[in-house]
């Protein structure tokens, strides 16, 4: 490896990353041309804010000219190449992850607060907190910005008139977490946890396990699924969950599709038709009045390359190795017919990431999200789990001293500005937790 990226490993552990992992045009990425294996590479490096060039390759010729290498249908794509010259073949995010020096251990034996999530919400919270002196983790088990990280333009957010990217708010706010001295562990997540002796225990998915005084759970709310068949074959071959930000400049003379009516499906438009000849929103409902802001209706009515579609749902996918079709159904006459499709992008919603949760004493609503705070009361009494003398504070769950905000809490508002509220006031009740307990 060298010196240069050893240089930027070590400010990552310190605590003082670099904007970006390397400069244009230093790593590669090469790719066979028309294949859409890669994209989760594409997702990773976009959403880290780290600058690579990837290259098409559309031949054995190509491939000897700019690799040197032969053997173009067998070799194991895509390849990904380092800016000391180092090659890894098909790598997964994790190990380009570890290779940069984004994967990082746990530095303490116990924290005073340990937030599991690296969207809006828990970012928030560890910049709040290390700020104010706690002794403060984050885990995160791939990129931080959660879904917001996928969004192309944050519009509505205060302070950013022109809109900024998720990927772009989020660096931001991570590189003001550990300027502040937060740990943040990336590629990592909880897989079991438990309450004893006024700490959390979290065993985490490497063996390890991560102990403190407080956490805050953020850790937002998975992609909800199309529920059909095929899913699972045709994911990153065709089928995308979320607004499509690394595969939109891919998209140039396509035709693609977003299956969702709500904001998020809006953005992911907007974005996909500067670069595919045409986009199809494909919406469940008969109107966007409801679901989608009205500045994100007017551009897309105006938007001479997008067709709304209503009263469809997606009900089979088909194709070989990749994508090829899908099958609508109108949810009206229950008729079904073909369409070619080689990019769909699916935005509708999610589910809550709280599966950890299921053997501990907290508290979830039937969909699964965390009930926090007065939600918690029947007729005035906390449940019985709860073993403290006053009332959960307002976004702690029903064991004392850990807090729900963002995406994953019961009837939160899902905007990023709430969330960063979220986490900002979550701060603000564990100094109180661990005033009174510890």
């Amino acid at each position: 490896m060298t010196g240069e990226l050893e240089t930027k490993r070590a400010a990552r552990n310190m605590g003082t990353p670099p904007k970006t992992a390397t400069k244009a045009g230093e790593m590669k990425v090469f790719g066979r041309a028309g294949s859409t294996v890669g994209s989760d590479i594409r997702d990773y490096l976009s959403r880290t804010v780290v600058a690579f060039d990837w290259v098409d390759l559309v031949d054995a010729d190509q491939c000897r000219d700019m690799l040197g290498l032969g053997g173009f249908e067998t070799l194991d794509f895509p390849i990904v190449e380092f800016p000391d010259g180092e090659r890894v073949f098909a790598p997964k995010p994790q190990d380009i992850a570890a290779r940069l020096g984004w994967v990082t251990a746990p530095r303490h034996e116990e924290y005073d607060l340990s937030i599991y999530g690296g969207g809006p919400a828990g970012l928030s919270a560890a910049v709040y907190a290390a700020s104010e002196g706690l002794r403060t983790i984050l885990i995160e088990r791939f990129a931080v910005g959660g879904q917001a990280g996928t969004t192309s333009a944050i519009e509505n957010y205060m302070g950013f008139p022109e809109g900024i990217s998720g990927a772009d708010l989020a660096e931001r706010a991570r590189q003001q977490a550990v300027k502040f001295g937060a740990e943040l562990v990336m590629m990592e997540e909880g897989v079991k946890a438990r309450f004893e002796n006024d700490r959390i225990h979290v065993d985490l998915a490497n063996g390890s396990q991560l102990v403190a005084k407080s956490n805050i759970c953020a850790t937002g709310v998975e992609y909800r699924r199309l529920g059909i068949a095929d899913e699972e074959r045709f994911l990153g071959m065709g089928l995308f969950y979320g607004a499509g930000v690394a595969e939109a400049p891919y998209c140039k003379n396509e035709d693609v599709f977003v299956v969702g009516g709500g904001n998020s499906a809006g953005q992911a438009v907007m974005h996909l038709a500067d670069h595919a000849d045409k986009v199809t929103m494909l919406v469940r409902g008969s109107s966007l009045a409801e679901t989608l802001s009205e500045y994100l209706i007017t551009r897309i009515e105006a938007r001479p390359n997008v067709e709304v579609i209503y009263n469809v749902e997606v009900a089979a996918l088909d194709g070989d190795k990749i994508l090829r079709r899908m099958t609508l159904k109108d949810l009206k006459t229950e008729k079904t017919r073909d369409l070619d499709a080689s990019r769909l992008f699916v935005c509708i919603g999610g589910v809550p990431n709280t599966e950890w949760a299921k053997d501990t004493l907290i508290k979830r609503d039937r969909a699964g999200y965390l009930i926090t705070g007065q939600d918690l009361l029947d007729k005035g009494r906390a449940p019985d789990c709860w073993t403290l003398d006053r009332q959960p504070y307002y976004l702690e769950t029903s064991v004392p001293g850990s807090f729900a905000v963002g995406d994953v809490r019961h009837d939160s508002i899902k905007r990023v500005a709430s969330a960063v509220g979220e986490g900002a006031m979550a701060v603000s009740f564990v100094h109180r937790y661990l005033a009174e307990s510890h």
